[in-house]
C-alpha cells in the first residue's frame, strides 16, 4: 500500500479539540501508549499518533476506492447523525445514523429482505399505487416506509456487504464493530481514551464527543475516499 501526504495538521487537530479524551477515572489502560498527559482531570491524546494512523487509515481507504470497494459509515448518535450523512453523500459511501439493527451484517439475508422491501415501497410512493389501497392499508404501508427510511435509508443501494467499515464511536457501535469482526470486515474506529484500540483494524484516537473532531476525522477519510475513486473512474 502506498503512503500519501494527506495534509492532516497538529494545530488544525488540536483547533478542534481533536486531544481531549474522557476524565482520567473513566479510562482503558489499554489506550495509555495514546495519552501524552493528564490537565484538569481529563487524558490528554497524543496527536502525533493519531496524525500517524489517521494518515494510515487515509491510505488503506484511498487504496480501496482505487480498486471500487464499498464502504459503510456508522455513528447513530444524534448529535454526529447530521455528519455523517453529510460525509457518506459526498464520498459516495452507505451509512446508518441513526440505530445499527442487530444482525444488520451477520444476518445480511434478513437486511437484504428489508432493503428489497424498502425499494418496493419506494416505488409504490412514486408511482402513486400507495393510494390505490385502501385507506388504512395505505397509513399503514407508508408508516412502514417511514421506519424503514429511517433504518435503512443510508444502506437503500447496498447490494452486499461492505468491503471497510468505517466507526466513529466505539462504544456506541460496539454491536457493529462486533459483527464486523465476526464477518471478518475491515474496520477503521475513531477511539476515545476510554476504549480498547486493539478491537478494529486501524484505531484512530481522537475526541469522539466533539462533533469539530469527528468532523476533521470524517473529512480526511472522505477526501482520502473521493480521491480513490477518481484514481478508479481514470483507470476504467
Amino acid at each position: 500500500m502506498t503512503r500519501r501526504y494527506w495534509n492532516i495538521n497538529l494545530e488544525e487537530m488540536m483547533e478542534a479539540g481533536v486531544h481531549f479524551g474522557h476524565g482520567t477515572r473513566k479510562w482503558n489502560p489499554r489506550m495509555a501508549p495514546y495519552i501524552s498527559a493528564k490537565r484538569k482531570g481529563i487524558h490528554i491524546t497524543n496527536l502525533t499518533r493519531t496524525a500517524r494512523f489517521l494518515s494510515e487509515a487515509c491510505d488503506l481507504v484511498f487504496d480501496a476506492a482505487s480498486r471500487g470497494k464499498q464502504f459503510l459509515i456508522v455513528g447513530t448518535k444524534n448529535k454526529v447523525a447530521d455528519s455523517v450523512a453529510r460525509a457518506a453523500i459526498k464520498a459516495r459511501c452507505h451509512y446508518v445514523n441513526k440505530k445499527w439493527l442487530g444482525g444488520m451484517s451477520t444476518n445480511w439475508s434478513t437486511t437484504e429482505t428489508r432493503l428489497h422491501k424498502f425499494r418496493d415501497l419506494r416505488t409504490e410512493q412514486k408511482t402513486g399505487g400507495l393510494n390505490h389501497f385502501p385507506k388504512r392499508d395505505a397509513v399503514m404501508l407508508k408508516r412502514q416506509l417511514s421506519h424503514l427510511q429511517t433504518y435503512l435509508g443510508g444502506i437503500k443501494y447496498m447490494t452486499g456487504l461492505p468491503d471497510i467499515v468505517i466507526i466513529v464511536d466505539q462504544h456506541e457501535e460496539y454491536t457493529a464493530l462486533r459483527e464486523c469482526i465476526t464477518l471478518g470486515i475491515p474496520t477503521i474506529c475513531l477511539i476515545d481514551t476510554n476504549c480498547d484500540p486493539d478491537l478494529a483494524d486501524i484505531s484512530i484516537p481522537a475526541n469522539d464527543d466533539a462533533i469539530a473532531s469527528i468532523r476533521l476525522i470524517l473529512n480526511k477519510l472522505v477526501f482520502a475516499i473521493c480521491e480513490g475513486r477518481s484514481s478508479y473512474l481514470r483507470n476504467t
